[in-house]
């Protein structure tokens, strides 16, 4: 009810944009340029957690960055998901789109917890895979979205977590839902997340499918994000 809720509200209320505040626009130029007008990067928090694969981001994590995730995740604004979608979809280039295996791309994103999907009406990781994917579809090149992994039990809110006791606080909670190995076989996983901070969710979402044991995730090799902490983000500016 509250996600329908959500989606009839943004018809009827004003719009501002989601980065700056800006009156009668969803995104102004100018947040847009800070979101997806950039050259993705490979990102790499510190430490680096073992069995993390390579990830690429589209932004550092800050400013309209911040404020447009935010927006999308924690006030509603759903629209924003297409804006973040193109954004995690040139972050997705960057890294898998140059791998030669010729196998369509498919998006695998990070879950939300149950819980927190009930509080805010929606999974925001999930809204901005889809319309990455259709983003990625519309400059031909085929993908789509394999929501195949689960939260397997309850963690701790990560919030005030240093990067060893969020990956302390996230091992084993995920897994791969039944058939869904066999789904993963036929492309290119590619892991998809928001945000990258310490690496601890991509890299538990990367064990839960290496130990899965499909072929197409026996070897995750790619991970993409919208944005990274800036960190991360600016400590790797050379890698490209």
């Amino acid at each position: 009810m509250r996600g329908w809720w959500r989606e009839i509200a943004g018809l009827v209320l004003p719009v501002v944009c989601g980065g700056c505040g800006r009156p009668r626009t969803e995104l102004c130029e100018a947040c847009g340029a800070q979101l997806y007008g950039g050259a993705p990067r490979r990102v790499r928090p510190d430490p680096e957690p073992a069995g993390l694969p390579v990830v690429h981001a589209a932004a550092a994590y800050g400013n309209a960055v911040r404020a447009v995730l935010l927006a999308h995740k924690e006030r509603g604004a759903l629209g924003l998901s297409r804006a973040a979608g193109r954004a995690l979809a040139g972050a997705v280039r960057s890294g898998a789109g140059k791998d030669p295996d010729p196998r369509p791309l498919l998006l695998v994103p990070v879950p939300s917890a149950r819980r927190a999907v009930a509080a805010r009406g929606h999974d925001p990781g999930r809204r901005i895979a889809l319309a990455a994917a259709a983003e990625l579809r519309r400059a031909g090149i085929p993908a789509r979205v394999a929501g195949v992994l689960r939260q397997r039990r309850p963690v701790a809110d990560q919030s005030g977590l240093g990067a060893r006791e969020r990956l302390a606080n996230l091992t084993g909670a995920l897994g791969v839902v039944p058939g869904g190995a066999r789904l993963l076989a036929a492309g290119r996983v590619v892991l998809v997340d928001d945000l990258l901070t310490t690496g601890a969710s991509l890299t538990e979402a990367a064990r839960a499918l290496r130990r899965a044991g499909d072929r197409g995730a026996a070897g995750v090799r790619h991970a993409a994000v919208v944005a990274a902490s800036p960190s991360a983000f600016e400590i790797n500016r050379n890698w490209n």
